[in-house]
């Protein structure tokens, strides 16, 4: 027997039924609104349209503030909403230089952590190296002559990695050989 979907739980059909309803004040009223509630909506339309001088800023500080805490005010991680900034931003605006500039960001900083204060947490670890292999699948969908200081950068969070062990700057060694021909980082 198929259970119905109760009333109690909308769904994006019912809103969009609502939005159909409202004239062009009202649909801008409703936005101001979201925008005065959460300084995630703002960043949000600040980079679907474009506004602000680095758009990339509140996604880079939220990384920032998930994968390398203050450990003095006993501030945890979070894989999770480091890379929940990123996702945020893929659906604000989802250019790919901008996705990739997070990736990269998102691995120099927990690269950094670990190496500068220390981390033991290998879900953190597996999380880094899935994040550092994107990050070059992306660098290599860019054109031959833009990958560099993507390659170069990740291969300085591969070099950090060997520091703190458990095999990360291994996989990330060899993931740098499978998506990056050679040091020159130009093929």
């Amino acid at each position: 027997m198929a259970t119905q979907r109760s009333k109690l739980q909308p769904t994006w059909t019912d809103v969009k039924a609502k939005l159909a309803g409202l004239d062009r004040a009202g649909l801008l009223r409703l936005i101001q609104d979201l925008y005065a509630a959460h300084k995630d909506n703002q960043a949000f339309l600040h980079a679907r349209f474009g506004l602000g001088e680095n758009v990339l800023e509140p996604y880079k500080k939220t990384i920032e503030r998930w994968l390398w805490p203050d450990v003095f005010k006993k501030q945890d991680t979070s894989v999770s909403k480091a890379k929940q900034a990123i996702s945020d931003y893929k659906k604000a605006v989802g250019e790919p230089d901008g996705l990739l500039e997070l990736m990269v960001f998102y691995c120099e900083r927990g690269a950094g952590f670990c190496g500068d204060v220390g981390n033991e947490d290998e879900g953190y670890f597996d999380a880094l190296v899935r994040m550092f292999e994107l990050a070059l699948k992306l660098t290599n969908a860019l054109p031959v002559n833009r990958r560099a200081g993507f390659f170069s950068r990740l291969d300085r969070v591969r070099d950090i990695s060997y520091k703190f062990g458990y095999g990360v700057g291994d996989d990330m060694d060899s993931l740098l050989s499978t998506y990056c021909c050679n040091r020159e980082y130009g093929s």
